[in-house]
């Protein structure tokens, strides 16, 4: 037990520096959020002070770790605690966004909606995961912007790269090139969906399908409900988005068995041999994890008709706490992970990818809005929230 102890206060005490800067890195994103998101409500016209502002913090603090590493050396006493971070960290924060998500969400949407949420999920996976290997961009980043363009932004990179031995890098480029075209569709899309759209609801579901990270969505109906004077809109949007969030479940143990596969083909091929992935690289335990939040925030909406959440809490106290959760210390673990993603990558690794990552990128953006614009035509989908 002593020998226990001392190796843990060990460990700790090397991974503390790197800790701390992250976290000072983190600190240093939310303000700069919340400026850079207050420029970019004042250009479409909706109150920088009515909401959360549509540029994501953990966006800014993978970029401002990335300037740190690029721009001063940096000391072998930080590493350790930003690779903490980077694995252990960011597994914590998926599991507690969790409690963000309701399978309420879904029945809500209903079966007017989940087709084209579907629709877009699966061809973005499939197109772009052909369009990578046409490309011969690396494995893991095509499987990366995939899933970020598909699901739903940085949650889904983060979900994902565990899963399939991502470098920072990677994660770090993904991340980029996700935000780069989630933000301008967020610009354009509330605009383009109020010319060609005809109802409310669809509007909120193309806006929830066809920009990727969830602060960027948010941002959109926000914009839209304040330009066009229209809550129904908002409230669809953050409908579908909150669906589509609820398919990372599904969809990261898939991409983690086709990652599985596509090594064990490699694999096969120079030793002929090609273990079976086991299940717990399928599903891993943060996965389960994020899971089990979101069925114990589901259980909690649910028994808040009996007048409190588990008995416990009041409709006031349980969206306290979720948020609390969820939105406060969720993404505070995201944001401490992808801070420390970025102080582990330098900006000389992404030039051997060369291009290549920016077309998937756009193929995506326009993907996701192009088959979730045609769904909607097609089926004409028709809701209530």
């Amino acid at each position: 037990m002593a020998a226990y102890l001392e190796t843990s206060a060990s460990y700790a005490k090397r991974t503390f520096p790197g800790i701390i800067l992250a976290a000072l890195l983190v600190a240093a994103s939310i303000p700069v959020a919340a400026w850079l998101g207050s420029i970019v409500l004042a250009l479409e016209g909706a109150d920088p002070s009515a909401a959360a502002g549509p540029i994501s913090s953990i966006s800014v603090a993978i970029l401002l770790g990335m300037l740190l590493r690029n721009l001063f050396p940096m000391p072998q006493m930080f590493l350790d605690g930003l690779r903490f971070c980077a694995r252990n960290v960011l597994r914590l924060g998926i599991v507690l966004v969790g409690i963000k998500l309701s399978l309420l969400d879904v029945f809500r949407l209903g079966a007017a909606g989940i087709p084209v949420v579907v629709v877009v999920i699966t061809s973005g996976i499939v197109i772009l995961g052909w369009l990578s290997r046409r490309l011969q961009l690396p494995v893991r980043l095509g499987i990366l912007i995939a899933a970020g363009t598909s699901i739903c932004g940085i949650t889904a990179i983060a979900s994902t790269a565990p899963v399939i031995e991502a470098e920072e890098q990677e994660v770090a480029c993904s991340v980029a090139i996700i935000t780069l075209f989630g933000l301008l569709g967020m610009l354009f899309y509330p605009y383009l969906a109020h010319a060609i759209l005809h109802s409310s609801e669809q509007i909120g579901l193309f806006l929830g399908t066809a920009i990727h990270d969830t602060s960027q969505v948010v941002g959109a109906a926000l914009a839209y409900r304040e330009v066009f004077q229209d809550e129904a809109a908002f409230k669809a949007a953050t409908a579908t988005k909150l669906t589509r969030n609820l398919f990372l479940a599904l969809v990261v143990p898939l991409l983690a068995y086709r990652y599985s596969r596509s090594q064990a083909r490699l694999q096969h091929a120079t030793t002929h041999s090609a273990p079976r992935p086991a299940l717990l690289d399928l599903l891993p335990l943060f996965i389960l994890g994020f899971v089990g939040m979101a069925l114990l925030r589901t259980i909690g909406e649910v028994t808040l008709a009996n007048g409190s959440a588990f008995g416990l809490w009041d409709a006031a106290a349980w969206h306290a706490l979720t948020v609390e959760i969820g939105d406060v210390w969720g993404s505070r673990c995201l944001a401490l992970a992808m801070a420390s993603v970025g102080s582990l990558t330098r900006v000389s690794d992404f030039r051997t990818l060369g291009w290549k990552p920016f077309v998937v990128g756009l193929a995506g953006a326009f993907l996701v809005a192009a088959s979730g614009l045609a769904v909607i035509f097609l089926l004409n989908p028709s809701f209530r929230l």
